[in-house]
């Protein structure tokens, strides 16, 4: 009896190996893709950063250009009048 009792007791301890050394796989694979994932994030919030500056670059060229144009209609509106 005591000789069942201990080898169903090797057995759990056998199966709780197991699923530590499992578990420790899984943490590892997990770790792994979370580090890639977080190094994906980081490039893509580093490009959304320059497309914000260049949209802004390109917000104030666009805007530059538009204030010289109305400043040469200014000026045609005021040759037209003389």
């Amino acid at each position: 009896m005591a000789l069942d009792k201990m080898e169903a007791l090797e057995t759990r301890i056998k199966g709780l190996v197991e699923l530590v050394q499992s578990l420790k796989r899984a943490n590892t694979a997990l770790e792994s893709e979370l580090r890639t994932a977080r190094e994906r994030a980081s490039k893509q919030e580093d490009q959304n950063r320059e497309w914000k500056q260049e949209r802004a670059d390109i917000k104030s060229r666009i805007e530059k250009v538009l204030g010289d144009l109305e400043i040469l209609e200014c000026a045609d509106g005021a040759q037209a009048e003389e």
